[in-house]
């Protein structure tokens, strides 16, 4: 048997130097997600079932095929995206829907509430960043198992794969949620920095105290490691811990022109001085000091940031009633800041408008799968470790798709309809518009919201996991069988915990 430090060198050597798969490839592993949802949801509209539904049901409609398309299906995903997506068109074709209303003559409900200005409970956010913090929990673990494709692992230097795309999605859907305050108060990017800033290290501080406690554990158990990730002290913890901070350093620029084009300047601007010599420096310098040696997570940061700008300005779009109404607050806001201005008069809350939103995503989308195009026709190739223009245009894409997806899912294709009512003097079923009621909120499964709900906390458990299972047993070695069994348990175990929690926070700050 290898001693430890031969099985370490054997581990870093197994996850190291790829080369990567091709972005179809990842859209069709995506689309497993969107297949997986879409038939669970036909089977909650059209068939009987329990209110609220169970957990292992829910965990094989929405969890174990997300599994399956990285591991044994990683070679064919379409297929089992087909073979999850063909049941649900039948569904639809030849079931009506259910009645939801409630069918008491002489009962009166409430009126929905059918807005929200943050997003707190917003659907297609929740079903997005559930997912995504799904397939990210799974991949961490199964990369280190021969069953999940080396192709998908991430890349060394160029490239594109499934595990690239996760990290740059995660701070993606970070940046649509800081778009609350601005939703919130567009005048919030011209208040003073220092309280700002005070409170954006505030709320940092639990995941910079993550990374630098994966560092200390990292390097006293002699954890295998991937020092051309981030670096030999960076980790993405430490990424995620800065972002927030360097956004709102941001902030006076922000209130002077949109989050989409500051972006792009600040993306445009990393693509020029890396071509002027920091790829070079990032690639191939030698680990002499402490920048040196973490080179690659601090060279990234412009090109996260520029991402997480982009997730704010979809944010914009998503979160609000209307996706211009950011646009109107701003207007508003800009105007009262001049000293002849009268305040802006109070606005009754708007309905939910979906179908706008869709279009703005599928326009946002559009534009950035073309900026993607016109890299690769420039010869610009994605580069995750760089976090260059073409990698930051290639996760801009597929997140903004990706988001429109389950838009179009939850809040229109099977967005609930409004509960039915009755009249108290004939006991006949009212039209729509004499109801005078309005279609509720669409709701995430509950599964999905629940580890939405808990994502940090769970994202903690699941690097805690992953260390536990790699220290425990030689995973290179692990048969497929064996593989599959571990990290069904492991699945198993972290959507058990989301789900035992699903009514409180594990973390608060």
């Amino acid at each position: 048997m290898a001693s430890h430090a031969d099985y370490k060198a054997a581990k870093e050597a197994f996850v190291s130097g790829m080369t990567g798969s091709t972005v179809h490839h990842v859209n069709n592993i995506s689309l497993v997600a969107f297949a997986s949802l879409a038939l669970y949801l036909s089977i909650r509209t059209r068939l009987p079932s329990p209110k609220p539904p169970a957990f292992l049901p829910s965990f094989a409609l929405l969890v174990a095929p997300l599994l399956l398309s990285m591991t044994l299906a990683a070679h064919r995903p379409l297929l089992l995206a087909c073979a999850l997506a063909l049941p649900a068109a039948l569904l639809c074709a030849l079931l009506p829907r259910r009645e939801t209303g409630t069918p008491l003559p002489h009962a009166s409900p409430r009126r929905a509430d059918t807005t929200t200005h943050t997003g707190e409970r917003l659907a297609a956010l929740s079903a997005y960043r559930a997912h995504m913090m799904l397939e990210t929990v799974l991949a961490i673990l199964a990369v280190d198992f021969p069953v999940f494709p080396r192709a998908l692992a991430k890349c060394e230097t160029y490239g594109v794969s499934f595990m690239d795309l996760g990290v740059g999605a995660f701070v993606f859907a970070q940046g649509v949620g800081s778009a609350r305050a601005l939703v919130h108060d567009a005048s919030y990017a011209r208040r003073p920095l220092a309280p700002k800033l005070a409170h954006a290290a505030r709320r940092s501080a639990p995941v910079l105290a993550l990374g630098l406690a994966r560092v200390l554990l990292v390097k006293g158990t002699q954890y295998p490691e991937h020092v051309s990730e981030y670096g030999a002290h960076w980790n993405f913890f430490l990424t995620l811990a800065a972002l927030p901070v360097l956004q709102v350093l941001l902030h006076p620029l922000l209130a002077r022109m949109p989050a989409a084009l500051l972006a792009l300047l600040v993306a445009g601007a990393h693509e020029l001085v890396l071509g002027a010599g920091l790829a070079a420096y990032v690639l191939h310098a030698p680990r002499v000091s402490l920048v040196s040696a973490n080179k690659e997570g601090l060279a990234s940061l412009p090109g996260y940031l520029a991402i997480q700008l982009l997730g704010l300005s979809a944010g914009t779009v998503v979160l609000p009633p209307s996706p211009a109404h950011y646009r109107r607050q701003q207007r508003a806001a800009a105007s009262s800041a001049r000293p002849d201005s009268a305040p802006p008069r109070a606005k009754p809350p708007a309905p939910r408008e979906s179908d706008k939103a869709a279009a703005e995503l599928f326009s946002y989308a559009a534009i950035y799968w073309a900026l993607l195009g016109a890299c690769s026709l420039g010869g610009l190739q994605v580069s995750r470790r760089l976090a260059n223009l073409p990698y930051v245009a290639w996760v801009v894409a597929h997140s903004a798709s990706a988001l429109l997806l389950y838009v179009v899912l939850l809040e229109l294709l099977f967005a609930p309809r409004a509960r039915a009512r009755y009249s108290p003097v004939s006991g006949l079923k009212l039209r729509d518009a004499d109801a005078g009621g309005a279609a509720p909120l669409a709701e995430a499964p509950p599964l999905l919201d629940a580890v939405n709900r808990n994502s940090l906390a769970l994202f903690l458990l699941a690097n805690v996991a992953t260390g536990v299972v790699n220290l425990s047993m030689r995973t290179m070695h692990a048969s497929d069988a064996r593989a599959l069994g571990v990290l069904g348990a492991y699945a198993l175990g972290f959507c058990g915990v989301a789900w035992a929690a699903r009514e409180r926070r594990l973390i608060s700050f």
